[in-house]
């Protein structure tokens, strides 16, 4: 009976070796020191957000399509900026249904209110601009066909001194004048109907000014129509006098800025400006990336999440599963006495890799371990002890056709690997369709399960099959020592195993 080529089990094992070497530098250079915990493991915040509708427009604007639309626009928002484990979920219904939003951690109340904003973008063109209070409309500065007696009164009567002016939400009418604010209330603003909007915009970017004395700028993109109505805008207003050779950029309701114009701007490209640190241009531009909420909201309830029923989960989630590792170590010493070391090992090895890459991941992409991460981890110790099995029972009938140790664990491997490939394979599928299909909770535990089945992969590879090569070649397991696991008494042969000496 031929045998199959022995593989090199020192090369497997400097290569895991590496490998973890790699994840714990990685680790240190990051400065992950332990792994991030999610909402119920460490408390964080949970807000309420409550629609801002006139009771008018209820039946209008509230409705089960728009609350659900501004949901999906707020989780897009709140996993484009790495916060994991967060939730996002309708409450209530009817014209009583508000959003609820829990995320874990410190940063809660900023992520909230980033993720609330309207973000509805509109360019207008400036008809008239003066100082914040109740005011008398210059009718020379006012001399456009644009203004109406109407307008001007109500210009003349806005006040951007009110705290109640500044809020801004949105909800304004692109095709009707606006009187508005700029943010910190010192400029009052007429402005005319939109002729751009922000579903004009194809891209958003936070860029650093180059040319603007080194601040941080939001880079806008806009798209095939975009570039067309930005271009007659610019092109229409460049030769008017001041204001009316501003466009304003309105952003929930509230002037961001008004720069001059001073060519037709014609690439498809703008800038918004408005003295911004790289956070707050970085915010802006994700919530510009997924568009604007179909309502805007208030702040309802807060509350400060307390972990301590998640820790006394958390213990109890533990001690389940170090039962049962310690009822797998038990199995596979007592079944497969000797053999069972190996499995011992391969856990060990595997539970350090998963340690390594929840710290790796909790720096490099925002991973938070939940509970249902650690119910998926829990899961995994099963899904890695039936890949030693596969391989263990396939070795011991080999060596019961009459192989030697060492060419049963190469013969054994080859037919082994194929299940093992195929039913881990099977798990990452579905952890996969589990993690995008799924939401709250359950991606956590489809994205921990999914990981510590690849790294059961990576053990079985890197470690378990090479260690069994090495201690084949060992005279306690290939000489069939009645501790080994593989005495012919105990598989049931009447052939003795050949011992190294014989094979050599």
């Amino acid at each position: 009976m031929a045998t199959p080529t022995s593989s090199r089990p020192s090369r497997a094992l400097l290569i895991l070796f590496v490998l973890i070497i790699a994840l714990g530098a990685t680790a240190f250079i990051q400065g992950a020191k332990s792994v991030r915990l999610g909402l119920d493991l460490r408390g964080g915040t949970s807000v309420t957000l409550v629609p801002r509708v006139a009771a008018a427009d209820k039946q209008n604007k509230l409705t089960a399509e728009s609350i659900d639309q501004a949901v999906g626009i707020i989780r897009q928002r709140v996993n484009s900026l790495g916060v994991a484990e967060s939730e996002v979920t309708a409450v209530g219904s009817g014209t009583n249904r508000q959003i609820v939003i829990s995320v874990p951690g410190d940063t809660g109340r900023r992520i909230v209110e980033l993720v609330g904003q309207t973000a509805e973008l509109r360019f207008r063109q400036v008809l008239l601009e003066g100082t914040p209070g109740v005011s008398v409309v210059d009718t020379a500065t006012a001399a456009t066909g644009d203004l109406t007696e109407a307008l001007k009164a109500q210009y003349a009567a806005y006040d951007c001194t009110k705290k109640e002016n500044l809020q801004g939400g949105g909800g304004d009418d692109p095709n009707a004048a606006l009187v508005s604010c700029d943010r910190t209330g010192t400029i009052k603003y007429l402005l005319a109907p939109a002729k751009v909007v922000g579903a004009d915009v194809s891209t958003a970017s936070s860029v650093l000014d180059q040319q603007g004395g080194g601040g941080w700028m939001v880079s806008l993109n806009f798209n095939g129509d975009g570039t067309t109505k930005f271009g007659e805008l610019t092109s229409r207003v460049v030769s008017l006098t001041q204001p009316q050779n501003q466009v304003a950029i309105v952003l929930d309701g509230l002037v961001i800025s008004a720069p001059r114009i001073i060519s037709a701007i014609t690439a498809g490209n703008a800038q918004i400006t408005g003295n911004f640190t790289q956070t707050d241009s970085a915010d802006l531009a994700n919530v510009l990336k997924y568009g604007a909420l179909p309502l805007a909201f208030d702040q309802g309830e807060v509350q400060q999440i307390s972990p301590t029923l998640g820790a006394d989960q958390l213990h109890a989630g533990l001690l389940a599963g170090f039962i049962g590792l310690i009822l797998v170590l038990l199995y596979s010493l007592l079944y497969y006495r000797g053999l069972g070391i190996v499995t011992v090992g391969s856990l060990a090895v595997a539970g350090a890799l998963t340690m390594l890459m929840f710290l790796v991941l909790g720096k490099g992409i925002g991973f938070t371990l939940t509970l249902a991460g650690i119910a998926g981890a829990i899961v995994s110790i099963g899904i890695t002890a039936d890949s030693f099995i596969v391989f263990f029972e396939r070795l011991r009938d080999e060596v019961r056709d009459g192989r030697s140790l060492r060419s049963a664990v190469e013969s054994g491997w080859v037919r082994a690997r194929r299940t093992i490939i195929v039913a881990d394979s099977v798990s990452i599928i579905a952890s996969v369709l589990l993690y995008f299909f799924a939401v709250g909770g359950v991606k956590g535990f489809a994205f921990t399960l999914g990981l510590t089945t690849l790294i059961d992969l990576v053990v079985v590879f890197l470690f378990t099959k090479p260690m069994l090569t090495l201690l084949a070649r060992t005279k306690f397991f290939g000489g069939g020592h009645p501790l080994s696991g593989l005495s012919p008494a105990r598989l049931g042969s009447k052939r003795a195993i050949t011992t190294i000496a014989e094979e050599a």
